[in-house]
């Protein structure tokens, strides 16, 4: 499992080890790391152009020292100063000792246009409110340059903690991050300022809490919770998930839960509502009733919501229910928050970010720049689970403590009736015994995975995105 940590204990963690080090030891295993990186990136090193955006601090000093690395092998290495005056004094010592040269910022755009890399170290994780006139300007240069872009930790501008952008900031190809992932490299918008991203371990491990701001699933992690039956499995014994979804006008909607709920793990389906027909013309194997939820038999979790139109009656029946509960679609906004918020068995809601926003009441647009704070916020009013979806999947508790991030997906995914798929899956996993928050994120997980096999570079619709499950779950389980 990935887990990223807020700056504040990433801070108190650095102070803890650099008390059992050597002085400067902590920056210079940073410094090792990013200059192996940033040879990596360039294959080969002498000869070769490197220049260093360099501002205040500790971040311009990782660089400073790292480029004084790459000089000794040969780079010609060009340091940026914005306020020469600020800079790391030992890490500039020991850059111009390696060969290295400085400008001013007005030199900026000519050497970044000659460069073969270019290394960001203006702002570290510290930053917030956005960058300062003179660091926006050169992250606007930065934004032109015709090679390779280095972060150093986290791409300046962007918020460590949050994943928020306020104004310009660096388009990184590759972050080297220390010790730890920032929660901002793993969620959007942040995540796609960031690139691809390498650890670099400098020890911090060892006295990081056990317990992280962000958590991100791999296939060891996933192919844990995953309910496998045993040989004195019955179709009862593995769960069974009731559908309430679907109407007159969106009866695809239940078949497309229908269709992930039967991938999920459990050993039965039932189906509520009036899309019956439809339902059982594509999955005959499903138990059917047009009675309500009520009267629907024996389920051990309910999703309600996807295509229901203002089947309120149905919602509220579903939530009266003393089993797990996954919402989705219309049932957020039939869903009444008292009701929600009293009950006593597990709940799952399913937003995207227009549908969050509406439960929050603020516009789309500040869910999608703040969608860590929007998914605890939602999780805190509603004491539920949330899975916010969106181009950063995350499920966030109702109890609190570290939110998971998926890291599985595709923009393919972004096709009509994907989401009730999903709801689906989660909603088996629920009925098969999993938690909310470990349903949510093993669904997304799964979901994900199957969105990129089904598409492989190509449109594709929510039915292929079902389809592909199966071979999801056995990627999973052979890893």
């Amino acid at each position: 499992m990935r887990t990223a940590y807020s700056v504040e204990t990433v801070r108190a963690a650095e102070r803890e080890l650099m008390a059992r080090l050597p002085e400067g030891a902590l920056m210079q295993r940073a410094a090792a790391g990013l200059a192996a990186a940033c040879a990596d990136l360039l294959g080969r090193v002498y000869g070769r152009r490197v220049v260093l955006l360099v501002g205040s601090g500790d971040n311009g000093g990782d660089a400073l020292f790292a480029g004084a690395r790459l000089a000794r092998r040969g780079a010609g290495v060009t340091a940026v100063l914005l306020a020469p005056e600020r800079a790391h004094g030992e890490g500039l010592a020991a850059f111009r000792r390696a060969g290295g040269r400085g400008v001013g910022i007005d030199a900026a755009e000519d050497v970044i246009h000659q460069a073969d890399l270019l290394l960001d170290g203006i702002v570290g994780i510290g930053g917030k409110g956005g960058l300062r006139p003179d660091a926006a300007r050169l992250a606007e240069v930065a934004d032109s340059a015709r090679c390779a872009v280095v972060a150093v930790d986290l791409p300046s501008g962007v918020d460590a903690d949050t994943g928020e952008v306020h104004g310009a900031a660096v388009r990184a190809d590759l972050t080297v991050t220390f010790g730890t992932h920032k929660p901002g490299l793993l969620v959007d918008p942040a995540r796609e300022y960031a690139g691809s991203v390498r650890l670099v371990d400098i020890g911090l491990g060892a006295v990081l809490p056990a317990e992280a701001e962000l958590e991100a699933l791999q296939h060891t992690d996933v192919r844990r919770l995953l309910p496998l039956p045993s040989g004195e499995s019955d179709k009862y014994r593995r769960g069974v998930v009731g559908i309430a979804a679907g109407s007159a006008r969106y009866p695809g909607a239940a078949v497309l839960a229908v269709s992930g709920a039967l991938r999920g793990g459990a050993g039965a389906v039932r189906y509520v509502g009036p899309a019956g027909d439809a339902v059982l013309a594509r999955f005959p194997e499903t138990l059917v009733s047009d009675q309500g939820p009520k009267r629907a038999g024996r389920v051990q979790a309910w999703v309600v919501g996807p295509g229901a139109g203002d089947d309120a009656a149905a919602v509220a029946e579903v939530l009266a229910s003393d089993v797990p509960v996954l919402i989705d679609a219309d049932g957020l906004r039939l869903a009444d928050r008292d009701a929600v918020r009293a009950r006593t068995a597990p709940t799952l809601m399913t937003p995207h970010a227009g549908e969050a926003a509406a439960l929050l009441g603020v516009p789309r647009e500040e869910v999608e720049a703040a969608r860590l704070a929007s998914a605890r916020e939602l999780a805190a009013r509603y004491d539920a689970a949330v899975l916010l979806k969106g181009s950063t999947t995350l499920v966030a508790d109702a109890a609190g403590g570290a939110v998971r991030v998926n890291p599985t997906g595709t923009a393919w995914l972004a096709t009509a009736g994907s989401g009730d798929v999903l709801s689906g899956l989660a909603g088996s996993l629920l009925a098969s015994g999993l938690t909310a928050l470990d349903a949510g994120s093993t669904a997304a997980y799964l979901h994900g995975l199957a969105g990129r096999f089904a598409a492989d570079g190509a449109p594709v619709g929510a039915h292929d995105v079902a389809e592909a499950v199966p071979e999801a779950w056995r990627d999973v389980r052979e890893a």
